[in-house]
């Protein structure tokens, strides 16, 4: 049976893939010959005090409420947590930068869930962090590759992920607060490249392992005002990039349903079929 693009059109089986709108159980069948000895990849950093925040983000807290035995005679766990929406692997809803957009709870589901394009300049951003990339970069990988279809996920692989963990090689400095964000060096998508991909394709989601999709020196986040004025939502520090093939994996990306929210904890899923 011929694997295809996901698409959210069928019934809510089809939400995770979808090969048509075929009856139950031909579905259930087809999901599970796409599935058996799939890859999983895991592409979400843990939330704990090492995760990385926008210099000016409140970072993550953890309170612990209750870790033992109660006097009932049984464990119970439970904690307290704060945070900025936007920190560690997470979502950036199209009002983040876009007046009237999506807020976190309206995107559709269907736009967080498909299939995934990997564009890899990897080698140009090593020999420069400031590597912004280029509608070139886009039309090369389609021409090795095919065009980006419609409805994917496109997600851009800078190699920033081994940096992670060293925060002042991750963002460029190792300053926090308003006097780090002129400091910050770290690779992004060119305006020109999201104009062109606006302008060309239709992609659902944008996805990069770096803090921002506006490279570090940004001071305007073009890139960011030109994808969600569209209404296309975006991942930041997407990890494991690099276990990604250029095609042929779907990535799963659901955040935390915050009701009117301008982003959010995002846990997303590679799948590799087998």
């Amino acid at each position: 049976m011929r694997r295809t693009s996901i698409i959210a059109t069928c019934s809510a089986t089809a939400i995770v893939v979808s090969l048509g709108c075929q009856p139950s159980q031909d579905h259930a069948a087809a999901v599970a010959e796409l599935f058996a000895g799939a890859e999983w990849i895991d592409m979400s950093y843990p939330y704990d005090e090492s995760a990385i925040f926008w210099p000016t983000a409140q970072p993550f807290e953890l309170e612990v409420v209750s870790a033992g035995q109660t006097d009932a005679g049984y464990y119970y766990a439970a904690n307290n947590f704060c945070m900025a929406e936007h920190g560690g692997t997470h979502l950036d809803a199209p009002i983040h930068f876009s007046e009237g957009r999506h807020t976190t709870d309206e995107i559709p589901v269907e736009r967080l869930i498909g299939a995934a394009v990997v564009v890899d300049v990897s080698a140009a951003a090593a020999a420069d962090p400031d590597y912004q990339v280029t509608a070139q970069d886009l039309t090369a990988w389609e021409a090795q590759h095919g065009r980006i279809p419609d409805g994917s996920i496109l997600l851009v692989f800078t190699g920033w992920g081994a940096r992670w963990g060293d925060r002042a090689s991750y963002v460029g400095t190792d300053l926090s607060g308003p006097e780090a964000v002129p400091e910050l060096h770290f690779p992004g998508l060119a305006p020109e490249a999201a104009e062109w991909l606006v302008e060309n394709r239709r992609i659902d989601a944008f996805g990069i392992d770096t803090p921002s999709i506006d490279y570090g020196q940004s001071t305007l986040f073009e890139s960011h005002r030109i994808l969600y004025a569209e209404n296309v939502p975006a991942f930041e520090n997407v990890a494991a990039l690099e276990r990604l093939p250029a095609t042929g994996a779907y990535v799963i990306a659901l955040p935390m349903k915050i009701a009117g929210g301008s982003g959010g904890p995002l846990r997303i899923v590679g799948v590799v079929p087998g």
